[in-house]
């Protein structure tokens, strides 16, 4: 077994594959930017070095510093994790020519798979089912046009290099497939340096289906099942369950079986998965699911199948690495119940899903599934990286009942001031689609405001923040008692024989309320339930995922912003893309004026209204801080 081994990684994937490593006394080393310093997996790591600053380039993605670490620190293996370099073969194959161990997929198999066409080919070759569609080398315009045709639209246009959603087209008719090749060759050229696409014919009713295989450098292929990941957004996946609602036992043989031949093909060693897209129009059938990709890496998702098969899947990554052979035959592997993760980000689901980055300064994670967190109370979500905050992962002896736990571990969710999308999660573990098993990588898109409205809070809620504001003492009032009663006579304007103005105002997030005070309210049950934490001026509470900030309605002008004021200013912290205007330039209404970069994400901050550019303080490469003003408008009727 190796003893001591380097995680090129951060986050909530370096304390995961840590827990495994520590159980097995391997000696961990953890690396880290200057940004991650008071991270929990520096602080958990047996040893840990700086490998430089913030941006990914300069540290997680520097292969001289990682390896100059585990030399230093006199690391045996290395493990990538996911992201980052865990799928770059001249990494592999670096840390194999400097004597240490890669956990990993063998570079070549990282290669043969990593070309999206390519790997269509030779899974075609090895008699696994592709999706139908067009691989040829000649990429002239012309010829793929002509390609789609024959097809049959919709089609898919895929760079064949891309991934993580990046560098693909959907296109409806033919006449709007040569913007959308260009528009897909730019993208693909900017984030790959490959401008290169494939074909393929559009799914209407597509299902996502993945399976976990492993081998070891005895020859030895075995799958562990298959996983559903069609709750997706914008192609990033958002859900993922295994077993696969609706899957029966011959399908699930038939696409295991094309799993594990697609593994043998390359001589896969490790962890790997096997992704298939199926057309679910008429259920999952064998003769409707097709290959699409492998990812020779550990999955984000791999927590469920740990949960169905009872198998630690970084531990067997560690033995097989080590030279063991698998530690369980095909025969010995079986199903048991149902298990399901959500992913909770950093992000506003009511405003396009912007990240929100920035101190927590409150975190209360559910006690009673599985979280695997990358981040504590107290830290700090950065803008240079994934906003993931935790994953987390219920297992249930049925879908209904991961679906119940999961859904209440949600709702349970604390975090502030950072928003989370907590309750977009516990809308869609509700919705009636995902309820019945039928859903489909369309699904978020068709329910649309139904999942990603700006929740309301409760009544009992408002009831709870009134009383928070009347007191000022806190979320949980005794009885009214004579001098409570008094006070609150006071604050609210009783007056003799007249009957009581019960109203409260109340600010909460920003919007004016007025609630019907329940003056004779017990200290009932319903006040233990919103989790409230105070602020100098406000009461913080938290009701199904959401948060909302409450306080005694002041009223007061209005402040000067960008509507106002012609004021625009950087809504999060991140990195100034480009700067599209000039001080003096005539602007429209809407008219974009600069790109603002952060957590992998770009927001278009454009002209409030029309007019003139009367100062510019943004710069094309500049880190910028929440509410930098970068452009200021000037009025045309000013």
């Amino acid at each position: 077994m190796i003893q001591s081994l380097l995680i090129a990684n951060r986050g909530e994937i370096a304390r995961r594959i840590m827990r495994t490593a520590r159980a097995l006394g391997v000696r961990t080393i953890a690396v880290y930017s200057e940004v991650d310093a008071a991270m929990p997996f520096v602080r958990e790591a047996d040893d840990a070095v700086c490998i430089g600053p913030a941006p990914a380039r300069e540290s997680y993605l520097d292969q001289a510093k990682i390896l100059a670490a585990a030399r230093q620190t006199g690391a045996e293996a290395i493990h990538p994790g996911y992201g980052f370099l865990s799928e770059n073969a001249d990494f592999a194959e670096a840390v194999i020519a400097a004597g240490l161990v890669w956990v990993g997929a063998p570079p070549a198999a990282i290669r043969a798979m990593g070309l999206k066409d390519a790997a269509k080919a030779l899974m075609s070759e090895a008699d696994v089912p592709v999706t139908p569609g067009y691989l040829g080398e000649d990429q002239s315009t012309e010829r793929l046009h002509a390609e789609a045709d024959a097809i049959g639209y919709p089609v898919l246009i895929k760079a064949v290099a891309g991934g993580g959603g990046k560098g693909m087209r959907r296109v409806e008719r033919s006449g709007d497939f040569s913007d959308a090749l260009a528009s897909c060759r730019r993208e693909a050229a900017s984030s790959f340096g490959d401008d290169r696409v494939l074909l393929e014919k559009y799914i209407l009713n597509p299902r996502h289906i993945e399976v976990q295989v492993f081998g070891d450098m005895h020859g030895n292929v075995v799958h562990l099942f298959e996983r559903d990941c069609s709750l997706q957004r914008r192609h990033q996946k958002v859900i993922e369950e295994a077993p696969a609602p609706g899957m029966d036992g011959a399908t699930r043989e038939a696409i295991c079986a094309a799993a594990v031949k697609a593994a043998k093909a390359v001589d896969y060693v490790g962890a790997g998965t096997i992704e298939f897209i199926a057309d679910a129009s008429e259920g999952l059938r064998a003769d409707r699911i097709w290959f699409m990709e492998m990812n020779t890496r550990l999955q984000v998702e791999h927590p469920v199948t740990e949960e169905i098969t009872g198998q630690d899947l970084v531990e067997w990554q560690l033995r097989v690495a080590s030279g063991e052979p698998l530690p369980k035959r095909q025969e010995e592997l079986s199903i048991n119940g149902w298990a399901m993760e959500a992913r909770l980000y950093a992000e506003d689901p009511a405003r396009n899903f912007m990240p929100s980055i920035g101190p927590i300064d409150h975190l209360v994670l559910p006690a009673d599934i599985r979280c695997d967190s990358g981040v504590e109370e107290g830290g700090e979500v950065s803008s240079f990286y994934d906003p993931m905050i935790a994953k987390l992962i219920a297992h249930g002896p049925a879908r209904d009942d991961a679906i119940a736990d999961l859904a209440a571990a949600c709702a349970d969710v604390q975090c502030e001031p950072v928003k989370t999308n907590a309750w977009f999660l516990v809308r869609i573990l509700e919705s009636p689609p995902f309820q019945a098993g039928k859903m489909t990588t369309n699904t978020i898109a068709e329910l649309g405001d139904a999942l990603v409205a700006a929740p309301e809070p409760s009544e009992d809620l408002l009831q709870v923040a009134a009383s928070a504001a009347v007191f000022d003492s806190g979320v949980a009032p005794a009885r009214l008692g004579e001098p409570a009663f008094a006070r609150f006579a006071g604050l609210l304007g009783f007056r003799l024989n007249r009957p009581p103005d019960q109203r409260v105002r109340l600010d909460v997030d920003g919007s004016f309320r007025e609630v019907t005070f329940d003056l004779l309210a017990e200290d009932d049950t319903r006040l233990q339930h919103f989790g409230a934490t105070r602020s100098d001026t406000s009461t913080i509470l938290f009701e199904d995922g959401a948060a909302y900030v409450t306080s005694a309605y002041v009223p007061r002008a209005c402040r000067d912003g960008a509507i106002g004021s012609g004021a625009v200013s950087a809504p999060m912290p991140g990195r100034i893309v480009s700067v599209e205007v000039h001080q003096g330039m005539k602007v429209e209404a809407g008219q974009r004026l600069v790109v603002l970069e952060a957590m992998k994400m770009e927001q278009a901050l454009i002209a409030p209204f029309a007019g003139t550019v009367g100062e510019l303080s943004a710069r094309a490469g500049a880190q910028v801080s929440e509410g930098t003003v970068l452009v200021r408008i000037e009025r045309e009727d000013a």
